[in-house]
């Protein structure tokens, strides 16, 4: 005579009452995997945490929601790397291809014969020109400056959204640049990415409640050597101090909950600003 009751997925002979709190499928004490809540089938437990989450779920979280790597200079590398090809190249390929990478407004260049520029429609310089070097120690001050503030603010992020923060803070800094430097003026160099890597470390510093005396005369010294060195330009460094610090306060102090969609929506309307400065910019010099 039939029982009503269910029958164990994994041993179809056996009877049970027992279903799995995830996936409800039948199994027997045999099969059955206690939980934090009821019992759980061997699949589900395989697949997941064991706790009813998804298997990813109980996974070390940075401070802005990102996965803890064991490697914390994995992107600092990557963009290193990037630097040092581009350098290379160029101590190869000579002047002429810093004169198509860098960053220039709207100008005509003597080197390729034509009118060159952003404003040209040459928009990739804004990007290009965050990676590209000519001079030895340019090259070492900015390469040493991603390594020990990167190998600092990766870690506390997390690799793709330090990846983010990276891109954003070297736009903003070519954005600025582009908008108040004359339209003739170059500019290259990794020089926005680390101070949006310094206004990252100080956002994260006031996050973690440390002291923010030593912090601030960090910056402020970084700052006073952009404002008293020459050739040095100092609306990479501030546009892209902003870009790294509002893209920071926007990944540590979204509400957990809705974490994914604020950031997301506060990157997103930092790269609209900057791509709105860019358009009205180059509607200006055309």
């Amino acid at each position: 005579m039939e029982s009503g009751l269910s029958r164990c997925y994994r041993h179809p002979d056996v009877e049970t009452g027992i279903r799995c709190t995830r996936c409800e499928k039948p199994i027997c004490p045999q099969c059955m995997v206690s939980a934090s809540v009821g019992f759980q089938c061997p699949d589900c437990v395989r697949n997941g945490s064991g706790t009813g989450h998804a298997a990813g779920a109980n996974q070390p979280r940075t401070i802005a929601g990102g996965r803890v790597a064991a490697d914390g200079r994995f992107v600092t590398k990557i963009l290193i790397a990037i630097n040092l090809g581009l350098f290379i190249a160029v101590l190869v390929a000579g002047d002429r291809l810093v004169d198509e990478l860098s960053l220039i407004g709207y100008a005509f260049s003597p080197q390729l014969g034509e009118v060159v520029g952003v404003a040209d429609g040459e928009w990739y310089r804004l990007l290009t020109s965050t990676v590209l070097h000519q001079e030895i120690p340019h090259f070492v001050f900015n390469m040493l400056g991603l390594w020990f503030i990167g190998g600092m603010v990766e870690p506390e992020l997390g690799r793709r959204r330090f990846a983010l923060l990276c891109l954003v803070s070297g736009l903003s800094g070519s954005t600025l640049a582009y908008l108040v430097a004359a339209p003739n003026q170059p500019s290259l160099g990794a020089s926005g990415i680390v101070f949006g890597l310094i206004g990252a470390f100080a956002v994260l510093a006031r996050r973690r409640r440390y002291d923010m005396r030593p912090v601030a005369l960090f910056v402020g010294l970084a700052l006073l050597l952009t404002f008293t060195r020459e050739g040095i330009s100092w609306e990479a460094h501030v546009g892209g101090l902003v870009g790294g610090a509002l893209v920071t306060l926007v990944l540590v102090h979204a509400p957990r909950e809705r974490r994914r969609l604020v950031q997301a929506a506060g990157c997103v309307l930092i790269l609209a600003l900057d791509l709105g400065i860019v358009l009205a910019r180059s509607a200006s010099l055309v």
